[in-house]
């Protein structure tokens, strides 16, 4: 079941919700309980290797942030 992302058009909350791809662009209610929360683009950044950029390992903080992100490898 896919996870989208909502915004609140009200309070401009944003949350995300776990739903059946066929119900992905159905409003859905915010976490405050205002209904019609409409559906937004979801984002997300990709760190490919390449021979001037190396793959991250564990000793460089695991994801390649350097420490500047919550994943947790640090």
């Amino acid at each position: 079941m896919p996870l989208y992302e909502y915004w609140c058009r009200r309070c401009g909350e944003k949350y995300e919700l776990l739903r059946p791809i066929g119900r992905g662009d159905e409003p859905a209610t915010c976490p405050k309980g205002h209904a019609g929360g409409a559906r937004t683009l979801s984002t997300f950044s990709a760190r490919v290797a390449t021979v001037d950029a190396p793959r991250p390992s564990a000793e460089t903080g695991g994801c390649g942030c350097g420490g500047a992100c919550a994943c947790g490898g640090h």
